[in-house]
């Protein structure tokens, strides 16, 4: 019989629950892992991917974050890895030593 469990998300490490039904549902699928995402970074990792996988070669793309830094709003041109900070331009060369504006 399964019980309800709280999960930490990889993403955005707030809690979830995953549901006894939930539980029963992907063990009628055969899959073995707990999710690792809440249900919010799920959709943006889906949402992530398929830009990756319907953009044309050569195009430029735009991808909106939050500095880890500073926290303003900028865009970067890569789709950024879990678990790695991005940052904006100002805060990024000052990451860097040695480079200048």
């Amino acid at each position: 019989m399964h019980k309800d469990r709280e999960i930490r998300c990889i993403d955005c490490t707030s809690l979830f629950t995953w549901t006894a039904g939930e539980q029963e549902f992907f063990e009628s699928k055969g899959l073995v892992n707990p999710p690792k995402r809440c249900k919010g970074c799920k959709k943006e990792k889906t949402r992530r991917i398929e830009a990756i996988l319907n953009r044309v070669p050569g195009e430029r793309i735009d991808v909106p974050v939050r500095c880890a830094s500073c926290d303003a709003a900028t865009t970067v041109p890569f789709f950024p890895s879990q678990g790695r900070p991005v940052f904006c331009r100002k805060c990024f060369q000052q990451q860097r030593p040695g480079t200048a504006e």
